[in-house]
């Protein structure tokens, strides 16, 4: 397949590399040329624009940081004009349907390109390793079409078609939502109970034993626990920014969206206190600074599976 990628960071640098390896025909650009430098390499082409990757692609697959972005890209870098007629465009990014619509109407769709969106889960361990999740919305002919490019990029079994256009990027929304809902809690729970005076393993192991246990309690929050590592691969600026695109998507269906619009806040006062690059799970050090101490296992109890974290 001849294939344009588009967004070569944390993520969509091995993402493209499998592609590569898979033995496609791979376009790759990015704002920054140095970045598909092991691209080219490994025998990729580099085009200088948006415009230039698509202009021969059977499909373009688009990596990047947001909605804007995307539609930068695909409109104002010219991409979507450039598309040959019946083209199929992946969008991987985390983004939102109104996003995409916007590029459909204005171009897309009078030029009959086909299109998926298809967001990932997994970070860039999961990328690195080609054992991404990808949830993907669109057409049951264009899913089959794509279903060999996205079993190069991650884990066959967890390759989803998940409905119609737009249900990759809700479906992603909300997997990022319930996960950052999940970190904010387990810490708030933490605290409470180290402050109280009980042992962090021990309380961690009764939760466990508990109906409250959780993926993120048993496998997510060990990188802090055991490594002090609060996951520099995902910085906050991205978190927030989801979060945000979750609220906004909840408050256009009419649906309440009290805790998340909390749980937003909370990682919004961490991003002020830390940083926009620090790593996705720094909200945890919000709690750490009430309870008094640094969240950490002497002796973990449970191994890291760093593959597992899905946000």
């Amino acid at each position: 397949m001849r294939i344009g990628f588009i967004g070569l960071g944390n993520m969509g640098r091995h993402m493209a590399r499998h592609l590569v390896h898979a033995g496609h025909l791979v376009t790759v650009h990015d704002t920054r040329p140095e970045a598909a430098a092991e691209h080219l390499a490994l025998g990729a082409r580099w085009a200088d624009s948006p415009a230039d990757c698509a202009r021969d692609a059977e499909f373009l697959i688009t990596m990047l940081p947001n909605p804007r972005i995307v539609e930068d890209v695909l409109l104002r870098g010219g991409a979507a004009g450039a598309l040959p007629e019946g083209a199929l465009w992946i969008d991987m990014s985390t983004s939102t349907p109104a996003a995409a619509e916007r590029v459909a109407a204005e171009v897309l769709d009078a030029r009959r390109i086909r299109r998926l969106d298809a967001p990932v889960s997994g970070m860039a361990r999961g990328a690195e390793a080609g054992t991404l999740q990808i949830f993907a919305g669109g057409a049951d002919d264009d899913f089959r079409i794509a279903l060999p490019v996205f079993e190069a990029l991650g884990d066959p079994d967890r390759v989803l078609h998940v409905g119609p256009l737009g249900a990759g990027y809700t479906v992603k929304l909300m997997i990022n939502l319930l996960w950052f809902s999940h970190l904010v809690a387990t810490s708030e729970v933490l605290a409470m109970g180290v402050k109280a005076g009980v042992d962090l393993g021990v309380l961690r192991n009764s939760l466990l034993a508990s109906p409250a246990a959780s993926h993120f309690l048993e496998s997510d929050i060990m990188c802090v626990l055991a490594d002090g590592d609060y996951d520099d691969s995902f910085a906050m600026s991205l978190a927030c920014k989801d979060l945000g695109l979750a609220v906004d998507l909840g408050r256009d269906l009419g649906v309440s969206t009290e805790l998340s619009a909390l749980v937003e806040q909370i990682y919004r006062r961490s991003k002020a206190q830390h940083g926009e690059l620090a790593g996705e799970m720094s909200p945890v050090r919000l709690y750490e600074a009430l309870a008094g101490r640094e969240f950490r296992l002497p002796s973990p109890t449970a191994a890291f599976d760093a593959t597992a974290v899905t946000v």
